[in-house]
């Protein structure tokens, strides 16, 4: 049996028939498995390959089945999912191995049957590949891209409206590049260009970033887990979108800070290094389990001023009224800004989930600010490029609170500087994940 392809069945059940999110179930299942280095990078580019193709893959395997894929049994349509991707995704792959390990696989977890007609079908798909040609011509457009490009058909029909046809195919194609990792200096330690002599030395390919100055991308690297500057709490993984917004905030030490949607504490681990590790930073969230990621995280870091709080971010503003020097609300939202890292993102969010998301940002806003201070500053920020959630709410938060006022907040970016009173980064134009910013300052 082969472990890399046993191994990414067992990642896939785990998304899709209990709900796991894939890098948290690869990530187990590559702790618990005995797996050479080329068995892990191939059952993660399976595993993250078939979640983020999903609808896609489905309407592939729909063409050479004949009955619904929910009749099909959950194990052996992961199976199909798998063989599938092989197929017509992966070039490096021999048709026939794909096809033998998936009967391979079908007779371990399924009977005899099944293996009959998972290879069956597979190998009605190599002799005839056209069945799974999109569809074309008028009024298919939009299916046509949304299938090409492995998005919901419901998500592209959104961007075409708003960004047009060429953009959002270039949005698409950066949703399916694959993710470099972004890490952050954890300058309280050590400075970029020690740690990416270090990285280097432990022959990971490193270069720094453009967008921040703590910033460093690693184009190839060895096991997370194995790096010792991980360990020894050298650099903190973030997203290079997401290390603009405490430079935003710009807290000075010695200051009172709340990040009031704090996990998994990315951001105000960063605010304590910003800070010198002198001040005090309240990290509050709702979810225990994540704060205490939070309190590992500090304390890897070597950081003794977060103290993290259960609480509901609305109740901030009661419980520190007029306290906060600033405060930072990133606040939950669709996410639709970091699909390109998510590979099960695209598939789990619905417009009927997105809808209630603008009401909840803008009772977070009030329920939070009460804790400004006059003269205090406010950040907000998302991880979404939806106007609905980011101008829109700002916009509809300084008609209620006249005591703040939108400063540009374009100005505050640590090295590509905007003239924008508010800042958006989008991916197909920025080349990195998509984030909104907006930074306010309480003046009465």
């Amino acid at each position: 049996m082969d472990s890399a392809r046993e191994a990414a069945l067992k990642g896939l059940m785990a998304v899709h028939q209990d709900g796991a999110y894939a890098n948290v179930a690869m990530a187990q299942i590559l702790r618990r498995e005995k797996l050479s280095d080329a068995d892990r990078r191939l059952a993660t580019e399976l595993v993250y390959g078939v979640v983020k193709a999903g609808d896609t893959m489905d309407w592939m395997v729909s063409r050479y089945v004949t009955r619904p894929l929910e009749k099909i049994s959950p194990v052996i349509l992961e199976i199909l999912r798998l063989g599938f991707y092989q197929l017509f995704f992966l070039d490096k792959i021999p048709a026939a191995a794909a096809c033998n390990e998936a009967v391979n696989l079908a007779k371990k977890y399924g009977h005899r049957g099944t293996a009959g007609f998972v290879n069956a079908v597979l190998r009605t798909a190599i002799r005839e590949p056209e069945r799974v040609k999109f569809p074309e011509g008028k009024g298919q457009e939009t299916k046509h891209l949304a299938l090409a490009a492995q998005h919901p058909e419901w998500l592209v029909r959104q961007w075409v409206k708003t960004f047009g046809w060429e953009e959002t195919r270039a949005l698409c194609a950066f949703n399916n590049e694959p993710a470099v990792l972004s890490l952050r200096t954890n300058t309280l330690k050590i400075q970029r260009e020690d740690l990416l002599e270090r990285l280097r030395t432990a022959h990971a390919e490193a270069e720094p970033s453009l967008w921040a100055p703590e910033g460093i991308l690693c184009h190839a690297h060895g096991a997370m887990d194995d790096m010792a500057a991980l360990r020894e709490g050298f650099f903190q993984v973030q997203d290079e979108s997401s290390m603009q917004v405490a430079h935003v905030v710009a807290p000075l030490p010695g200051e009172f800070i709340i990040d009031a949607c704090s996990a998994p504490g990315g951001k105000a681990t960063h605010l304590a290094a910003l800070m010198k590790n002198q001040g005090r930073i309240v990290a509050a969230d709702i979810y225990p389990a994540k704060l205490a990621r939070v309190k590992e995280n500090a304390a890897r870091l070597g950081i003794n001023i977060i103290e993290t709080l259960c609480c509901d971010a609305r109740e901030i503003g009661v419980r520190y009224a007029g306290q906060a020097d600033r405060l930072l609300l990133d606040v939950p939202c669709s996410g639709l800004g970091v699909l390109r890292r998510r590979a099960d993102a695209r598939w789990r969010r619905t417009q009927q989930e997105m809808a209630p998301l603008p009401a909840l940002q803008q009772a977070i806003l009030s329920g939070a600010v009460p804790a400004v201070k006059t003269g205090g500053i406010l950040v907000y920020s998302t991880c979404t490029i939806r106007v609905q959630e980011n101008e829109a709410v700002v916009m509809a938060f300084l008609d209620e609170h006249p005591e703040f006022s939108l400063e540009m907040t374009g100005h505050f970016l640590p090295l590509q500087k905007r003239e924008e009173a508010m800042v958006q980064f989008y991916p197909q134009r920025d080349k990195i994940d998509g984030f909104f910013i907006a930074r306010l300052r309480k003046t009465g």
